[in-house]
């Protein structure tokens, strides 16, 4: 394990000795007995240290065998190519719990490198996969026979090559940082906006989102029936005597809390409307009147959702990826209700589950003509593939133990008095 090298030592003398073949002093007695101890001394004393610190190393620690080869422990890390020319880079960091189960931890760190937990693993005969059930993903590769590659596809709506290469700590990419945590919002507070902009989205701009980045909320291509319905939880068809303009302008919105912390849903929605109330001077009354709607309740074989293990006070995550699948993550069954009315139905729907807490889970169905209006989406025609997940009330019932029923009941209006286009920043 030892290799000699030059190091900076007078080279050019020591040769010089060597071809004048000097000869030193004969060793008398004495000084070979003494030369013998010395090498009795540096060859047994460390060999007896090894055994005694061995031996409290044990009675300490159980000591860990390096990694096979062939191991699937480690860093794996290759390049996602995505269809429209763009390019992820995919870290994932596999180890195994003291029971031995398979445990990945997955970074995409051109989106953030958030770490997601795969929720399962299995490493047999050369075969890796693991899925995350979050975001709808999973992984399968066959590892090479040197150990070092594994050649495998990644599956998320469609279907992508992705080649994993055992990392090394001079090849191993840096995973940035994480921002600093920025601590929730006091409870009892209801805040407003210290500071907004307001922007037409561009022409070309595609999707729409509303999210928190630091302590800025971020809204991109929403109208203003959009805000509304996500200020106040209504539906589209709640919202009466609106202008035509308030479902076909599209805003880009950055706006910062006038209090300290990461706001709540509920607190989100009271930055909304002060802001709504401020910049575009929207004005209304509430009135109720009897129409169609969407009731949600429990089936009677009862939930199969799971119940959400994040931080409770922490935002819901909901989005769709792709089309007809809804990534939910830690949120109620009203942030649930609220999405199906303002994004994919064409009626309100009401929350007549009785369930409290928060919850995730992924629905898949087949979506209809009929749905997606309020994201602006066009639904593709339905396929025939066997494999097609089932309609959207099926699914509902199937999926997540709930049922999803046309009925006519009261429901809440906002009858708008006055609305203008926002004032400059």
């Amino acid at each position: 394990m030892c290799v000699s090298r030059v190091n900076g030592s007078d080279l050019k003398n020591r040769i010089a000795r060597i071809m004048e073949e000097q000869v030193g002093s004969k060793l008398n007695l004495t000084w070979k007995l003494l030369l013998l101890t010395a090498v009795l001394l540096a060859v047994g004393i460390p060999p007896s240290f090894g055994v005694v610190h061995a031996a409290k190393a044990q009675n300490a620690a159980p000591v860990q065998a390096p990694a096979s080869k062939t191991g699937i422990e480690g860093t794996w890390q290759g390049t996602l190519h995505l269809p429209n020319g763009g390019n992820l880079r995919i870290v994932n960091k596999v180890t195994r719990d003291p029971n031995g189960a398979l445990k990945v931890q997955d970074y995409s760190i051109d989106q953030g490198a958030q770490p997601m937990q795969a929720t399962s693993a299995s490493f047999d005969n050369g075969a890796f996969k693991y899925a995350i059930q979050f975001i709808d993903g999973e992984y399968e590769g066959k590892m090479s026979s040197d150990g070092n590659s594994i050649s495998g596809t990644w599956k998320q709506g469609g279907t992508l090559p992705l080649i994993l290469e055992r990392a090394t700590p001079a090849t191993e990419w840096t995973i940035p940082e994480p921002p600093p945590k920025i601590p929730p919002m006091a409870a009892d507070v209801q805040p407003g906006v210290e500071v907004a902009t307001i922007k037409p989205s561009k022409p070309d701009e595609q999707g729409r989102l509303i999210t928190f980045r630091g302590r800025e909320l971020a809204i991109v291509g929403f109208t203003l029936n959009d805000i509304i319905k996500f200020a106040y939880g209504v539906q589209e068809k709640q919202i009466v005597n609106g202008p035509a303009w308030l479902g076909a302008d599209r805003f880009d919105i950055n706006a910062q809390p006038d209090q300290p912390g990461i706001p709540n849903s509920d607190q989100i929605k009271s930055m909304l409307q002060k802001l709504l109330a401020d910049r575009f001077q929207f004005k209304f009354h509430r009135d109720k009147k009897e129409m169609s709607a969407y009731v949600l309740t429990v089936s009677k074989e009862g939930t199969k959702m799971t119940k959400s293990s994040a931080d409770p006070k922490g935002l819901p995550g909901l989005f769709f990826g792709p089309i007809g699948t809804l990534h939910v993550r830690n949120a109620t069954m009203a942030d649930f209700t609220e999405l199906m009315q303002s994004a994919v139905l064409d009626r309100p729907v009401v929350d007549q589950a009785g369930l409290d807490g928060k919850w995730d889970f992924i629905l898949k169905w087949t979506p209809d003509e009929s749905q997606f209006a309020g994201l602006g989406v066009k639904v593709p025609p339905p396929s025939d593939a066997a494999d097609a997940p089932p309609p959207l009330f099926t699914a509902i019932q199937e999926q997540l133990g709930l049922k999803l029923e046309a009925q006519k009941t009261q429901v809440p209006d906002l009858v708008l008095d006055h609305v203008d286009h926002p004032s400059p920043n």
